[in-house]
């Protein structure tokens, strides 16, 4: 039988105000990662988006590099796979204008003008699809809203204020949210322990 492909984005996006400047976010990229080794672990064709991150590909999986939302989103429409794991912090907001060089103090004002980015996971046509509500308030609430609003089998929710569930680290306390108000809490875990339950979840 031919194989599922499984699409992972991580890490964050950059969106550039000139060659030097961009609005960003510190998302390292390890769940991402941890997602795509444990898909291939689980004999899926693995497609890995990444933005700019400073981990080590995993084996088997073939790596996209991307930096803006724009590209990653068109990163994800061309690998055309079957099941999207959206676990990249993507920048909401894009500066309006991207100078070609870079811009003096005296030049640049007190007011950024932006402009909406594209909602990847929204968008995609890819039939299944996993998100994640990485928050600082109720993750349950905005995970349940995603999952409605996005159409996602689910929605993995994690509080990124906890110590040890936020950016940078290797570890993660979760929730998978469905549709239906369903959740399943999860305790604290590795990362690739979390990625496996949530490969384990998809074949459910």
């Amino acid at each position: 039988m031919k194989k599922q492909r499984l699409v992972v984005t991580a890490g964050p996006t950059r969106e550039h105000l000139d060659p030097v400047r961009f609005l960003s976010n510190p998302s390292t990229g390890k769940m991402g990662f941890a997602i795509a080794k444990a898909a291939v672990e689980a004999g899926y064709e693995v497609v890995l988006v990444a933005g700019p991150v400073a981990l080590k590909t995993p084996k088997d999986v073939k790596r996209v590099d991307v930096v803006s939302a724009r590209e990653m989103e068109k990163a994800v429409t061309d690998a055309a796979g079957d099941i999207l794991i959206a676990t990249a912090a993507v920048a909401d907001w894009r500066p309006a204008h991207c100078s070609m060089r870079k811009l003096k103090k005296g030049e640049m004002g007190g007011t950024l003008a932006l402009v909406r980015n594209p909602d990847i996971l929204k968008g995609s046509t890819i039939p299944l699809k996993i998100g994640f509500a990485a928050e600082t308030g109720d993750p349950v609430a905005e995970a349940l809203r995603k999952c409605r609003e996005k159409k996602l089998a689910f929605c993995v929710a994690n509080d990124v204020t906890q110590k040890d569930a936020g950016f940078g680290v290797s570890t993660n306390r979760v929730i998978f949210v469905k549709p239906d108000g369903s959740c399943t809490k999860l305790p604290k875990l590795s990362k690739l322990s979390v990625a496996r339950r949530i490969i384990a979840e998809i074949g459910k």
